[in-house]
């Protein structure tokens, strides 16, 4: 099976089809829309030749829908048919939640993707379990989110970031009680020390996540 992957991020839009090599991106932004996506698709995937979509998406995803706009993009995708837009089967998942499927590699796994914001997931024996860790509250004025966002690692400099990381791990450890822990996104690169048990992977995984959400039976969004 041949499948078209889509990681919708606040900066850029990624794609992969299987079998290829190389990765295309376009710039998406916090103004993106629908008609952007369309545009860019139209400009970028004339002749490429699949059967099914997997869509990675920066809000919450809730049984293949998106129950809200997303806060770092447009307007328009509540309303978005996917399946009618690529006349393929389309699986809609959360951003994080797909790059999560991507390392998965068994047991109870948390994910945490460290970029614009705050991306979280969590995979229990091939259950795909998007979540919004990012509003938990770090303080009484500001949220895990707030003190991990790309923005706060410039404001107060990456040793300072780096110490509210291992922090928020302790916490999330204790919390979810996960056999292994698994980070990722644009920032996860800045990280000179890993806390103990984290592993790190690359932004392409959420493309190989997306492949594999097909071709794996085992997992459950």
């Amino acid at each position: 099976m041949k499948v078209l992957v889509l990681d919708i991020g606040g900066s850029n839009v990624k794609m992969w089809m299987s079998g290829q090599e190389e990765r295309t991106k376009f710039p998406s932004g916090p103004k993106f829309s629908p008609d952007d996506l369309r545009a860019g698709l139209e400009k970028h995937t004339t002749g490429w030749d699949f059967e099914a979509v997997t869509v990675g998406f920066p809000a919450p995803v809730v049984a293949g829908r998106l129950p809200n706009e997303p806060t770092n993009l447009g307007t328009g995708w509540v309303d978005f048919d996917f399946e009618k837009e690529f006349g393929k089967p389309v699986k809609l998942i959360n951003d994080a939640a797909m790059q999560a499927v991507g390392c998965y590699e068994g047991g109870r796994m948390l994910f945490l993707s460290l970029g614009t914001g705050l991306g979280s997931a969590l995979i229990v024996d091939h259950h795909v379990i998007g979540l919004e860790l990012c509003d938990l509250r770090w303080s009484k004025n500001s949220s895990l989110e707030s003190k991990l966002a790309k923005t706060e690692r410039k404001r107060v400099g990456d040793d300072r970031w780096e110490k509210r990381f291992h922090s928020v791990v302790d916490l999330l450890r204790n919390a979810l009680l996960p056999d292994s822990i698994v980070v990722g996104g644009g920032e996860a690169k800045y990280l000179q020390q890993l806390p103990e048990g984290v592993r790190r992977v690359d932004n392409r995984m959420a493309l190989e996540g997306g492949e594999r959400l097909w071709l794996d039976p085992g997992f459950r969004l």
